[in-house]
């Protein structure tokens, strides 16, 4: 393959569905959505290096997407460089040295990208300082001060 043929599609868990990315146990994307592209390899080569394209290349539509309109509207908040300000989600692929590996580490990465735009993050819960905490402030601040008024003119 030269650089930029279309790759079909195989997810993670093929024997699950075959056409489908599981993201969760109630979300998952039709392949179709997925655009894969077999690209050549950065980095040090070998015998292979200009003629295989073991690298994958992804693209995902966000907007474009049969997603749930949840997931969306948190993956386009995501302050991730992958994801464009067009709504499309880019990945790069070339840990491994076969393309199948790259297409599974690639969708897994969406799929996980998915994953985290799903989580909600915890709530914080307010605390209140310890009197420990409130002495050693205390303390620091006197100290602190006793140096500063130190820095100034002695009477003689």
């Amino acid at each position: 393959m030269s650089g930029g043929d279309e790759i079909p599609a195989l997810p993670e868990t093929a024997a699950a569905n075959p056409n489908r990315l599981r993201i969760s146990s109630h979300v998952s994307l039709p392949l179709s959505e997925i655009e894969l592209t077999a690209i050549r390899a950065q980095g040090a080569g070998g015998q292979n290096v200009n003629k295989v394209a073991s690298a994958v290349h992804l693209r995902f539509d966000i907007h474009a997407s049969s997603l749930p309109e949840f997931y969306k509207q948190r993956l386009l908040a995501l302050p991730d460089q992958r994801i464009s300000a067009d709504g499309i989600v880019v990945i790069k692929a070339q840990r491994h040295r076969t393309q199948e590996k790259n297409r599974e580490d690639a969708l897994e990465r969406l799929a996980e990208l998915i994953r985290s735009a799903g989580r909600t993050p915890k709530a914080r819960k307010p605390t209140q300082p310890t009197r420990a905490s409130k002495e050693r402030r205390v303390d620091s601040k006197t100290r602190r001060g006793r140096i500063k008024s130190l820095r100034g003119k002695l009477d003689e």
